[in-house]
Parts: C-alpha cells; sequence; structure tokens
C-alpha cells in the first residue's frame, strides 16, 4: 500500500503563475503552462513563442504601426523590442511583474498597469496594439476596443490580431494550469476575423484592412474622430 500523501494543487492569481510560467521558461526549463476551458478541453499556452525574437508575421503587422505604440498586454516585450531596434517609440502594459522586468531587460519600456487604469498620454498614441490573443482581454472585446479607441489619437489606429475567418465572438471561462499549480476562473473572449468589424463599428473604430499570413490574421481599426 503506498504511503504517498495526496497530491495538492496551489491556486495562484492568474498573473503571477503566468509570471512564474514565463520566468520557468526564460531560465531554460520546458514550456509546460496550459489554458483551460470552463466548458472542457485546454490548450498551450505558447511561452517560447513570446520569449523568442519576432518572426516574420510579427515584423509585417509592425509595419502597420505608427509611433509611438502602446502594447497592450505586452507580455515579455519582443514586440515593443523590435520596436525599438526599429527606432520607433512605444510602451507596453501588462499585469505581470516577471513580464515587465523581461520586457525592459529586452530594451523596452514597460509598466506594470492595467489597461483601464490610468494610462500615460491618454489620446495621444498613434498606434495601439491588441495582439496575441489580447482582444480577449476582460472577457468584453467591445469594451476592450472602446477602451483603446480613447487611449489613441484621432487618426490612429488599432492594431488586433482576431481567430480565423468564420469563427464567431465568445466569452469563456478559463483558468491558467501548470503541474501542481491553477489560477482562479477568469473571463476571457475570442473574436473570430469576421466578427471584429461589427464590434469596432459599434465604438466608433473604422475597419480598414484585413490580413493574415501564416495562419494569423489580423485587423487594422482606424479612429476617425
Amino acid at each position: 500500500m503506498s504511503t504517498a500523501g495526496p497530491v495538492t494543487t496551489r491556486v495562484e492569481p492568474a498573473e503571477l503563475l503566468y509570471g512564474r510560467l514565463l520566468a520557468s521558461v526564460a531560465a531554460g526549463a520546458p514550456a509546460e503552462g496550459r489554458v483551460r476551458l470552463a466548458g472542457g478541453g485546454a490548450y498551450p499556452l505558447p511561452i517560447d513563442r513570446w520569449l523568442a525574437p519576432v518572426d516574420a508575421v510579427d515584423r509585417a503587422v509592425l509595419e502597420h504601426a505608427l509611433e509611438p505604440v502602446l502594447d497592450i498586454g505586452c507580455g515579455p516585450g519582443r514586440h515593443l523590442a523590435a520596436l525599438a531596434a526599429s527606432g520607433r517609440v512605444g510602451l507596453g502594459l501588462d499585469l505581470s511583474p516577471v513580464a515587465v522586468r523581461l520586457a525592459r531587460a529586452r530594451g523596452a519600456d514597460a509598466m506594470l498597469r492595467s489597461v483601464f487604469a490610468n494610462v500615460p498620454r491618454p489620446g495621444t498614441w498613434r498606434t495601439a496594439l491588441l495582439l496575441d490573443g489580447n482582444i480577449g482581454i476582460g472577457g468584453q472585446p467591445g469594451a476592450l476596443l472602446l477602451r483603446a479607441r480613447a487611449l489613441v489619437a484621432r487618426g490612429g489606429r488599432v492594431l488586433v490580431e482576431t481567430g480565423r475567418p468564420g469563427a464567431p465572438a465568445r466569452r469563456h471561462r478559463v483558468r491558467l494550469e501548470s503541474q501542481g499549480a491553477m489560477s482562479p476562473w477568469f473571463h476571457w473572449a475570442t473574436v473570430g476575423a469576421d466578427a471584429l468589424p461589427d464590434l469596432a463599428l459599434a465604438v466608433g473604430l473604422v475597419p480598414r484592412e484585413r490580413f493574415g499570413a501564416d495562419g494569423r490574421w489580423f485587423w487594422q481599426l482606424d479612429r476617425m474622430r
């Protein structure tokens, strides 16, 4: 008979568990984080990609970015680092202290801040980024797009990564998981490429261009007034 005690799973705030996973992979450990859907199923967090330099698809998206750039949910800062390397000014926002530290180590300007809190220089950013699924932040993409519109200047733009064409806009309950740890459930959203224009128009953003590469899809939304 085994004398081992029960396996326990500790509960950590999502931003702390996410940060611990980032730090672990940055130190050379294999990526093990995943997102669990309340309705069933899970998928891995692409932490290796987030920690790597930008790829060709990222570079193509950033060609649409006018400075100064606000990266909402910047993570470990690969987009900001690429912008800095090309001489463009940017600021990242993230809720994870580890993500902010890693972004700064790459030479990026990043701060520990929610997009719904007091963001520096509102109404002056020429581009806001919502990449790597960050349209899902808070589980209310309409409210997030409205906030992004308020942060960019007239004539500015919001660059959004979406799901595949044909996929709907959906709100989910999710949690982060790793070996021996999980976060509480929180709300997230997914938005397909065809579903984004109506959400954008409802908050005063004009869908200007849809483009995609390597199975990833993006929209440029313009603030005209």
